[in-house]
């Protein structure tokens, strides 16, 4: 509803955000039940659940990533990393501009193939990766450039459908499966 009353409103019809926002919470919910996930780790995996559902809804209908997700996202991510302790928000924090430097370099260099917002939502991504590990962070890369490399091939061949592929939700998807499975306690 808020995403719809801004200048360049963007509108995701009910219930789609809210039965997937409750799909994603009661998965990370299974995953602290099964014990693969410490409880410490809840808030950022919920957190990073709620972004990637909303965030991603809109990109694949909108093909944009609003500045009134992406923007709050990485001072959210940070201050949801606080209670890992200082050593993990000073990883994030780098792992932050480690992500949006790469992001913005590939945006730079190849403007079609990622977009301003996805360069912006590298930053909180990197964030929670790199809050991980450094090798979460790298494995979220990789796996969101594949995601999105499988859908663009698969649209190719069943619809020879070409033109702008949202890269978002690839990259929301790769870090929360990898945020969740890679958050470990102390």
């Amino acid at each position: 509803w808020v995403l719809g009353r801004l200048r360049r409103g963007a509108r995701v019809p009910p219930p789609w955000c809210e039965a997937a926002v409750a799909l994603t919470w009661s998965a990370v919910g299974a995953a602290l039940g099964a014990g693969v996930v410490p409880a410490r780790w809840l808030p950022v995996l919920l957190g990073l659940g709620w972004l990637a559902v909303t965030a991603g809804a809109v990109d694949l209908l909108h093909q944009r990533l609003p500045d009134a997700l992406t923007l709050p996202a990485l001072p959210l991510a940070l201050l949801l990393l606080v209670p890992l302790g200082a050593e993990v928000v000073l990883r994030a924090g780098w792992g932050a501009v480690v992500a949006c430097v790469a992001y913005a370099a590939v945006h730079l260099a190849a403007p079609a193939a990622l977009g301003a917002g996805d360069v912006k939502l590298a930053a909180p991504l990197g964030a929670v990766l790199a809050g991980v590990s450094w090798e979460a962070l790298v494995v979220g890369g990789v796996l969101a450039a594949i995601g999105s490399g499988a859908v663009a091939a698969v649209l190719l061949v069943v619809r020879g459908r070409r033109g702008l592929l949202p890269h978002g939700p690839s990259m929301l998807l790769a870090g929360l499966l990898v945020a969740t499975a890679g958050a470990r306690g102390p």
